[in-house]
């Protein structure tokens, strides 16, 4: 007799099935099938989708050191912007498909950044607009990034529950501090550009102008070349004090402070030849102690060796050597890492984030500075070679002035072998001195002693001590 209980129920609708489908094989079995589809939509609905997030994330990343590493390592700052720009694209873009494919919360909302970085990353990589378009560019992206990402936080509200949401924020978060940055450095760049010159002038030199400061009179007449990087500014303390005594002038580089930028890099050749026909065409007089610091040191030798009769004595302040190449061990592979820095430093630069990552001030992490620090790094090798030009400066005065603290094995070594270019030579280590502290810091007056020295011994007629 049946009662009617659960078990009872239960097993004879089991047995009315299992008779129902032999007397009609094939025919499908409705109870067992819903209980089926009811467990794998409670499974589907508990998918959650940080895997989803957490592995685009991860894809976009990679990919974008590969490309930057790889296909657009030592390209153009559009080209390795819109690399990584393409790469975080096809990040957002996954993030939409696998939510959507492996998670019950699909975030298709995410194809929108997806576009907007994925296209403008591709724009730059096939068109490659040059610097003065990259520039203008630059007072768009940042509010049109603030906006997206304002925008994304509408949307992970709306659409994103759970640990998820914690993932993405931040991303977001990094977005706004970039547009942030990047209009930052815009409106500091243009501040900076329209500060009145200071008492010096621009000098076509043919196709672009050079700045050049003069102060002081007398003869002969000190040139002061700056390092790679730097710009004239450097030179205020150390020009101040040689004035007193005789003419001296600094001057920015192609690219440099106030001088008109050129479209690629170039050699110590091509600047040899630019600071000569300034020197000319500014009206400073011959001849000219010529002054150099860092791979300043380098530039002036090959001036020396392209123009002798105009040189009446040298000093070189922690000058690279032209051999840096095989006198300095570590040099190549210190080489090669500044090379890859400097070929992202331009991108760097347009969001903000040179200046932090590599420790420049302000005025030398700009795109601009950036630019033309890359293209320097790039002829440096060339540069070093052509200095080897100038094998003697004969009995024309010379001094070495070297810094001893903390200096890269066979630097000092090296610098013992520049006297020898002079028959009239003297050599100074700084042994607290550092290879800024000479130019900028507190070392500045052994600089300037050492230049007003040469002057005193190219009137005196006597070797420098």
């Amino acid at each position: 007799m049946r009662d009617g209980s659960p078990a009872e129920t239960s097993q004879l609708t089991v047995a009315d099935t299992e008779r129902e489908s032999v007397l009609a094989p094939g025919l499908p079995v409705p109870r067992f099938a819903a209980s089926t589809d009811t467990r794998e939509g409670r499974a589907m609905s508990d998918r959650s989708p940080v895997p989803a997030i957490v592995g685009s994330l991860a894809a976009g990343g990679i990919l974008a050191i590969a490309l930057v590493l790889g296909t657009a390592s030592g390209a153009s700052e559009p080209v390795i912007t819109g690399s990584v720009l393409f790469a975080f694209g096809v990040g957002w873009a996954l993030i939409a498909l696998l939510s959507s494919r492996f998670s019950a919360q699909p975030q298709r909302w995410t194809l929108v950044p997806a576009a907007f970085l994925g296209l403008i990353g591709l724009a730059l990589i096939v068109f490659q607009p040059d610097p003065a378009t990259m520039d203008l560019l630059s007072w768009l992206w940042p509010p049109a990034l603030a906006i997206l990402a304002v925008w994304m936080v509408i949307q992970v509200r709306r659409h994103l529950r759970g640990r998820g949401r914690w993932l993405v924020f931040p991303v977001i978060g990094a977005l706004l501090l970039l547009a942030l940055g990047g209009g930052l450095t815009t409106a500091s760049a243009a501040t900076r550009q329209a500060v009145p010159a200071r008492a010096g002038q621009l000098v076509d030199v043919g196709g672009h102008r050079l700045y050049i400061e003069c102060t002081g009179s007398g003869s002969p007449t000190v040139v002061l070349q700056s390092g790679l990087g730097a710009s004239s500014a450097d030179w205020a303390r150390i020009a101040r004090v040689v004035a007193g005594s005789t003419r001296v002038c600094a001057y920015d580089r192609a690219g440099h402070g106030r001088s008109d930028d050129v479209p690629s890099a170039q050699d110590g050749l091509a600047l040899a030849a630019d600071l000569q026909t300034l020197l000319d065409r500014a009206g400073v007089a011959k001849p000219y102690v010529l002054v150099g610091h860092s791979s300043g040191g380098p530039y002036v030798r090959t001036f020396a060796a392209q123009h002798p009769d105009e040189v009446a004595g040298m000093v070189l302040i922690d000058a690279q050597p032209a051999d840096a190449f095989t006198a300095l061990p570590d040099y190549p592979g210190i080489y090669q890492s500044l090379r890859t820095v400097s070929t992202l430093a331009p991108s760097l630069a347009r969001i903000g984030l040179l200046g932090l990552v590599v420790g420049l001030p302000l005025d030398e992490a700009t795109p601009r500075a950036a630019r033309m620090q890359r293209d320097e790094f790039a002829a440096l090798p060339t540069a070093l070679e052509q200095a080897k030009g100038l094998t003697s400066l004969g009995d024309r005065p010379l001094i070495v002035v070297t810094a001893g603290f903390d200096q890269q094995a066979g630097w000092l070594a090296a610098q013992d072998l520049m006297p020898a270019l002079s028959t009239a030579s003297a050599h100074r280590v700084m042994p607290a001195a550092t290879h800024n502290s000479l130019v900028t810091g507190a070392d500045a007056g052994a600089s300037s002693q050492a230049i007003l020295d040469v002057v005193a011994a190219i009137r005196g007629g006597t070797p420098p001590r």
